[in-house]
């Protein structure tokens, strides 16, 4: 497929092409140029003028792991039967038949993360996965993290059964605990590879299991924390094992913007588009992303869908503009940091020859972040899920 006459938008180091064509094959990106291409095959598509670019990532949702429209029989985002659960998978729970893959192809979001909830001190796997498709498995992008929870959440849902973890305390000790024995477990595996005949391996232990890659730093720990004690600790605690962490929501990031940028510590902001609905979102500001990334904080924007639907993704990053971030950032907030920041940027969020081919086309002119707009064109790994031109 090529479409030419097009300002394409690359994220990456070409910038903006003025007047180019992109060529994909299978699911890939072939090819990008700039003018007029030599030859024009038929069935090309004729852009018109209108602004070519990388499809929206969302860095973090409940996609299809709560279901829209279904009470339980839909939501299978919390095994809160057990407050430490590194073994559970969001693969295992997400439903691709969700009609909400369907709304955020339709707004050019061509991946997400789709998450295990915060209820548990750890919540489980995360999920990078296309939006598009019938089989979950051929969807997934990476697994490219393990979900823990700090402040709020887990202390309600605890109390409410008067259970272990009801403070921050025992949030994080429940944590460490966890992390501990998966440390010595990945010991004393070490010890029997390196010399079985002297040492046993460890008794099978799926959460240690679990938790292996993430002291490897082959995948990320994602803290769930808003309030600005609970980032710190998210810090603390990485710092003790060697993490490779990443903060979810940061609602009051913006009050410890300068200490985040000295761990370099990347921040997904958001839900933005949503009341401060509980006690540790009062502080709950648009300046979030923007005072962030003035010091020096990788961020992404995302809905935290379903507290926002995921369709308003781009509307979030444009009231992040409303709050200070620049246009230009809080595209990158949506497209290239997402991706560097989940670990998919290999495969998506820019538009580079051999990258899957994850694009979108608006007509000439318009805003792409604004409400009233909708691309005319949606390709996810180089299939079209729609098209008006």
């Amino acid at each position: 497929m090529l479409i030419y006459n097009a300002e394409i938008h690359t994220l990456d180091s070409r910038g903006v092409i003025e007047n180019g064509w992109i060529e994909t094959e299978n699911s890939k990106i072939k090819a990008i140029g700039e003018g007029a291409p030599e030859e024009i095959p038929e069935g090309s598509i004729n852009a018109q003028g209108g602004l070519l670019m990388p499809g929206f990532i969302d860095a973090h949702t409940h996609l299809g792991i709560i279901e829209d429209g279904l009470d339980f029989e839909g939501d299978d985002c919390n095994e809160s039967t057990d407050p430490f659960t590194p073994q559970m998978r969001a693969i295992d729970g997400i439903n691709p038949f969700d009609r909400c893959f369907e709304e955020a192809r339709m707004r050019g979001i061509t991946a997400a993360a789709s998450s295990p909830g915060s209820a548990n001190p750890c919540g489980g796997e995360i999920a990078a996965i296309k939006t598009n498709g019938r089989r979950v498995d051929n969807m997934l992008i990476k697994k490219c993290g393990i979900k823990f929870a700090l402040g709020e959440n887990p202390k309600n849902v605890y109390n409410g059964r008067e259970e272990t973890p009801i403070t921050r305390m025992a949030i994080t000790a429940l944590i460490r605990e966890g992390l501990y024995k998966a440390r010595r477990y990945v010991h004393d595996m070490d010890s029997y590879y390196s010399d079985s005949e002297n040492y046993d391996p460890p008794e099978y232990d799926i959460k240690c299991e679990a938790l292996m890659p993430l002291l490897e730093r082959k995948i990320k720990a994602f803290f769930h924390c808003h309030r600005a004690d609970d980032i710190c600790t998210a810090m603390r605690i990485a710092s003790e094992f060697a993490l490779d962490p990443v903060i979810i929501h940061g609602t009051e990031g913006h009050k410890i913007a300068d200490i985040i940028a000295e761990e370099k510590v990347p921040v997904i902001c958001g839900p933005l588009m949503c009341d401060r609905c509980k006690p540790e979102m009062r502080g709950l500001e648009l300046k979030n992303a923007a005072v962030l990334h003035e010091n020096g904080v990788k961020i992404a924007i995302c809905t935290d869908h379903t507290v926002t639907p995921i369709q308003y993704l781009p509307l979030s990053a444009q009231a992040a503009v409303k709050g200070g971030l620049s246009f230009d950032e809080a595209v990158k907030t949506i497209t290239l940091y997402p991706a560097e920041i989940l670990g998919i940027d290999d495969v998506t969020g820019s538009l580079i020859e051999d990258k899957d081919a994850d694009l979108q086309l608006y007509r000439k002119g318009d805003n792409p972040l604004d409400l009233m707009c909708e691309p005319v064109l949606v390709m996810v790994s180089g299939e079209i899920c729609r098209r008006e031109v």
